[in-house]
């Protein structure tokens, strides 16, 4: 009986060496094997079923793929003393597990180193070079840009380098600090720049002013065309009114003509029903129910009256 428990111990003793002495890598995965917090060995890069003492050694896997660095956010003085946000991001890969293992232990070491070193690059490219390098990448054709103010004569400014060399040099001069930790940096980026809250009011506001100067600009160019098309117009009238009134005074005139060549012709015919004619049209206009006439019966307006024809 005590030789069957015996059995039994040694046979999970050896099923238990047996699982802590074997480990699996991945195809993404790359092992350091350390012994008492020591590595021991080679790094194990190739996948697939591996062994190591049990107990005593233990297995330390690292990401073979592409890694991401997001830094954050820093307030960096440009050459040309304009304070700007700068949000950069950087990919990277351990290439070399043992050094790795022995600077930085793991990730997140990796992760604090490089906050350190790509900040810092960071920080001096953007220190070395004008704002306009950092947000432009190529030179631009005053041909191709209209400028309305003095102000945005600056986007023709010539720059030497611009956002992309600088974020390659940001990445060359960061690769050198990290060679001896076994990472490689493989790309760096600026993900966004913008200015400081104080600096970026000021230059919202400077643009609020430079647009409403273009504005006023447009409203009085446009209330002089206005003045102008009023003038026009009221001069077309005038003319218009002018001709209209000559035109009326010639007919006019032609009507009178007429109408004096026709009395004339009445009065050639019969002087005395002309004479009567008009004296009753004086009538009508002089004479109404509210007017009272003292007159001489010698008078001419009356004779008509007086006596009949």
């Amino acid at each position: 009986m005590n030789r069957g428990y015996l059995l039994l111990g040694v046979l999970v003793a050896g099923l238990m060496a047996a699982s802590g002495s074997a480990y699996s890598v991945g195809e993404a995965e790359q092992v350091i094997i350390t012994q008492f917090g020591d590595p021991v060995g080679d790094p194990v890069t190739d996948p697939g079923l591996h062994f190591k003492v049990p107990f005593i050694q233990q297995a330390n896997y690292f990401d073979k793929r592409f890694l991401e660095w997001d830094g954050n956010p820093n307030q960096v003085p440009t050459k040309d003393k304009r304070f700007i946000w700068v949000d950069t991001y950087a990919r990277w890969r351990i290439v070399d597990p043992l050094r790795f293992f022995e600077r930085l232990r793991d990730e997140r070491g990796a992760q604090s180193r490089l906050d350190d070193i790509l900040d810092g690059e960071t920080r001096n490219a953007v220190a070395r070079y004008d704002l306009i390098e950092l947000v432009r990448n190529t030179n631009r054709n005053r041909e191709d840009i209209p400028i309305e103010a003095e102000e945005e004569e600056a986007i023709l400014n010539v720059i030497e380098k611009g956002r992309d060399r600088v974020s390659r040099e940001i990445l060359q001069r960061a690769a050198e600090g990290t060679a001896d930790l076994g990472i490689e940096l493989l790309d760096l980026r600026i993900k966004r720049i913008n200015y400081v809250e104080e600096v970026q009011r000021d230059v919202f506001e400077r643009m609020i002013a430079e647009r409403q100067r273009i504005a006023e600009l447009y409203r009085s160019e446009g209330q002089g065309e206005a003045a102008r098309i009023q003038g026009e117009r009221e001069r077309e009238l005038q003319r218009i009114q002018s001709e209209a009134f000559k035109t009326a005074e010639e007919l006019r005139g032609k009507a009178d003509a007429e109408a004096t060549g026709i009395y004339a012709s009445a009065y050639g015919r019969d002087a005395d029903f002309y004479s009567f004619t008009r004296s009753l049209e004086a009538y009508e206009k002089v004479i109404d129910g509210s007017t009272m006439l003292i007159m001489d019966t010698k008078s001419e307006l009356l004779k008509y009256l007086e006596r009949p024809r």
